[in-house]
């Protein structure tokens, strides 16, 4: 009895306010017990506000000997502290499960490490699973199923000694900052406050926490425009057109869909659209540059151009929009309202949206367009500043928009044991400027974190991060891409060939071998039932006469 009420107070120690779900992941079940032990006090002060709350949290635990799932409801939580099974090895902290954070982690597992060194180590993110984002405009056009490019953490970790929580960031506490009264005897580099109310204590941290859309710099864009940048972005998007495909099939009334910039993702995006919609709608790029995709090689620029011209999606270049608001029914033009035949809901000409234009030179007139559905593709910010704690001065170096300046080991200036890459990190390059927050940036600054931390735990030289490009590429829609590899002067494949080069680059970067094997399975399937249904097609038309 009195073991069962230790257990159970163990448990509550872990409760928070602010988030109820934590996700650990370990490989046996026998340490269960040890990582989760009741509070020792330690920044208790932090949760002062948080006590007397209700909530319920829940735990998952995934190893060798199956799950445990134990849901918890109390008055009054404290903090936790978190304690590592080993109190030896070195601790190492990673928050952000992106490109950068996750493979970072599965680097550090590859790698040999002498004389029993290897960290334990820990991953947070706020999502349930790993998004492949180049790949999520292929959810939209139907080419991909959701598990092969967002495969659930804990699958992907499964066959490592990584653990995983499943929760939010909300403060840093480092201790490492050059010129600190640190104890010399002390190894910790400072703490992670989670939401979830959970304390850790690291050794090295990795900051890989990615970049939040920015929507707050137009009016109306945070109300009424969507973003596509996670999953769940992906799947709203999804959702609103579905509904709107339903709400207009059978009647004489096109889909208007507006695509606010035309980067790389705004075009990838457009595209994908405009092949969805067909003649069913109508899409709309804006843009404050006179061109597409200003940084792409021209090869690539032109082949996008002439796919959204085949599928009449209108450029509205030298643009930015001024505000986002609802259209007003005094306001409603085209007649976006009316009752299915089959049903008696009406389609309100409230659920369309006013974007308002500038121009950005002189010269040109301002736009008024309608839309029924508002993408945003520009702008982003990292979380960094939001992590700052309230009683000391954030002594992490951030620069304009939020990045951690870093040095060329990847390492944040001032605190040898925090590295930072990914949109979390303000790395120049040769010439001065920032590197681009790509994905094929981040793949490479994985592999040089995860050397780097390995050479500071074992007191070896850190080696410094040069990017190699390794070429551009964007999907078009389905079946068609563009690609433009650098190690081939002048090469750039398009259509069927550089879409089936795209995939197969792509599938190359998948997580693990595992998943790779499984989603190289489901691809070739689906390749060969496809083209058996084109054999089949064009087979009838044969015989058919037609």
């Amino acid at each position: 009895m009195l073991l069962a009420s230790q257990i159970r107070m163990s448990l509550i120690a872990l409760a928070a306010p602010s988030s109820p779900t934590v996700v650990a992941f370990h490989r046996g079940a026998k340490q269960w017990s040890a990582l989760f032990p009741r509070s020792r006090g330690t920044g208790s002060s932090l949760f002062a506000n948080s006590l007397g709350k209700r909530l319920q949290l829940r735990f998952f635990a995934s190893g060798n000997n199956g799950g445990i799932a134990e849901e918890i409801s109390e008055a009054e939580k404290e903090p936790a502290n978190f304690a590592w099974p080993n109190s030896k090895k070195p601790r190492v902290c990673i928050l952000g499960g992106g490109f950068g954070g996750l493979y970072t982690a599965l680097r550090l597992e590859s790698l040999e490490w002498p004389d029993d060194n290897k960290p334990q180590i820990i991953l947070v993110d706020q999502s349930e699973r790993f998004v492949f984002k180049p790949m999520l405009y292929e959810l939209l056009s139907g080419e991909v199923d959701e598990w092969e490019i967002a495969p659930r953490f804990l699958d992907l970790l499964a066959n490592t000694s990584v653990q995983f929580f499943k929760d939010r960031v909300k403060v840093l506490h480092p201790s490492d900052h050059w010129g600190m009264n640190v104890s010399k005897t002390s190894r910790c580099g400072g703490t992670v406050h989670l939401e979830s109310g959970l304390l850790i204590e690291y050794d090295w941290l990795v900051l890989a926490l990615g970049a939040e859309a920015k929507l707050d710099v137009v009016p109306g864009a945070a109300e009424f425009a969507i973003p596509f940048s996670t999953l769940e972005d992906a799947r709203k998007v999804n959702d609103k057109l579905t509904t709107l495909e339903r709400k207009t099939f059978g009647k004489d009334v096109q889909i208007s869909v507006a695509v606010v910039g035309c980067g790389y993702s705004g075009v990838e995006l457009a595209a994908t659209l405009a092949e969805r919609l067909q003649n069913r709608g109508i899409v709309r790029a804006i843009n404050v540059e006179t061109v597409i995709c200003p940084n792409a090689p021209p090869a690539n620029r032109e082949a996008a151009l002439k796919v959204l011209s085949s599928r009449k999606v209108e450029l509205l270049l030298g643009y930015f929009v001024r505000c986002i608001r609802k259209l007003s029914e005094l306001e409603s033009s085209d007649a976006f309202t009316g009752v299915d035949e089959n049903s008696t809901e009406v389609v309100p000409a409230s659920e369309k949206y006013i974007l308002e234009l500038q121009p950005a030179e002189r010269g040109m007139q301002s736009e008024i367009i309608e839309a029924d559905l508002v993408l945003w593709t520009v702008g982003t910010k990292p979380p960094l500043p939001q992590l700052e704690p309230s009683d000391v001065p954030f002594v992490i170096p951030l620069n304009a928009r939020g990045q951690a300046e870093t040095d060329e080991t990847l390492r944040v200036k001032g605190h040898p044991r925090i590295f930072a890459l990914g949109d979390s990190s303000a790395l120049r390059d040769s010439s001065g400027r920032i590197l681009p927050a790509t994905a094929q940036v981040a793949f490479q600054q994985a592999d040089f974190t995860g050397w780097n931390l390995w050479a500071a735990i074992n007191g070896r030289p850190l080696l410094p991060f040069r990017f190699q490009n390794l070429g551009e590429m964007m999907t078009l829609g389905r079946n068609d891409a563009v690609i433009s590899p650098s190690f081939v002067d002048g090469l750039t494949l398009e259509g069927p060939l550089g879409h089936t080069a795209r995939k197969i680059a792509y599938l190359i970067r998948l997580p693990t071998d595992e998943h790779r094997l499984k989603v190289g399975i489901s691809w070739l399937t689906k390749s060969a039932i496809d083209s058996v249904s084109s054999l089949q097609s064009t087979l009838y038309k044969v015989l058919s006469g037609s």
